[in-house]
């Protein structure tokens, strides 16, 4: 895949320095990239691995003296990590799934199957499905019952969709991730161990004797351009759908309850869990681990530190962490009179002795 400079500065918008026909196949790190390469040097910290490449375009931080770096050609990154989004994008590969319906995919007859759609093999497209224009679906792929995908969805080897779930355009599903799994939900039909630890803080005798299977009967709603990662899972709700709303993106292995109703434009990374019922408002970031509680509301423009653990509702506008999760500030009080205690408890040890307590 090969691009001038004065294409990638129109596809990304990025200022162009420099000679525009100077043709590259590929970007590449500043300190490795060859005279074909486009070196992604945008901080300034990157000056010496540019004065030792043999690259002969590169994209560069503000100000950047780019033509005592021997460059023919520079594009300027004001934000460095838009700009990288943008390159990436330019030099994106394409899926590695077949044009076309593969002879070994099974689509069943009442399907419809918009023009331009691929299926990979192996894969499953199940009765009264509808896959939008232009999707792409790999190989091992399986979309149950009366489900919806949208346009330009992409879904790589060994997604599933479960029946009836209804997802928008612009999706993508990373391997082996399920969408529309049946939720967690069980209730023992006697009052048990939970039961008395709710009520009492103590185990008094009772019992857990098994467990009725709460079923779910909803599916699955995902908004439009919405991502998820590998082997990640969303739960199809009980009565009502979990919900996914526009432009959020989830990372690897995060599972989301039964009910969850997740706002637009949230980020989940990876190994986060949100158990049944919970809120989770617009604009969330969720870090890594972040452990949710059932039935909790979540407002808008929050974000959790990695490894938060949330048990109870967090309002709008602000920032968690720790064990429970709490505000900025007053964790991180915690977190310093903690670091304290030893010291301060072998000054009481020494006042103590002093005192011949």
């Amino acid at each position: 895949m090969t691009h001038t400079l004065a294409e990638i500065a129109d596809a990304t918008g990025l200022a162009l320095l420099g000679d525009g026909s100077v043709s590259v196949t590929s970007p590449a790190e500043p300190g490795v990239a060859n005279r074909d390469q486009l070196a992604l040097a945008m901080d300034a910290k990157f000056e010496k691995a540019l004065t030792d490449t043999d690259a002969l375009a590169a994209v560069v931080w503000q100000d950047a003296d780019w033509q005592a770096f021997g460059l023919k050609g520079v594009l300027v990154a004001q934000r460095p990590r838009v700009a990288m989004a943008r390159i990436t994008h330019t030099f994106q590969h394409r899926p590695d799934i077949p044009e076309g319906i593969h002879p070994s995919a099974l689509v069943d007859p009442s399907a419809d199957v918009s023009p331009g759609a691929w299926i990979g093999p192996f894969s499953v497209i199940g009765s009264g499905v509808k896959l939008g224009p232009d999707a792409r679906i790999g190989s091992h792929c399986s979309i149950g019952r009366d489900a919806e995908v949208g346009a330009r969805a992409v879904l790589h080897d060994g997604v599933r969709i479960g029946a009836r779930c209804r997802i928008g355009d612009d999706f993508i599903a990373q391997a082996n991730s399920v969408v529309g799994a049946d939720g967690f939900s069980f209730e023992p039909p006697q009052r048990g161990a939970v039961e008395a630890a709710k009520e009492t803080g103590r185990i008094d005798g009772a019992r857990t004797t098994g467990f009725l299977r709460i079923h779910s009967l909803a599916a699955v709603e995902i908004g439009d351009d919405v991502e998820i990662g590998a082997a990640t899972t969303i739960d199809r709700g009980t009565i009502s759908p979990t919900r996914i709303g526009h432009g959020t993106k989830i990372d690897n292995q995060v599972q989301i309850g039964h009910n969850v109703q997740v706002g637009s434009t949230c980020l989940i990374c990876a190994q986060t869990g949100i158990a049944g019922s919970t809120v989770v408002g617009d604009r969330v970031v969720l870090g890594g681990k972040t452990g949710i509680a059932d039935h909790v509301q979540i407002g808008s423009d929050v974000v959790c530190a990695a490894g938060s653990m949330v048990a109870g509702n967090l309002p709008s506008n602000n920032v968690y962490l720790g064990v429970p999760a709490q505000q900025r500030d007053k964790a991180t009080r915690q977190i310093i009179a903690l670091r304290r205690l030893p010291k301060l408890i072998s000054e009481v040890v020494e006042v103590k002795k002093k005192l011949g307590l």
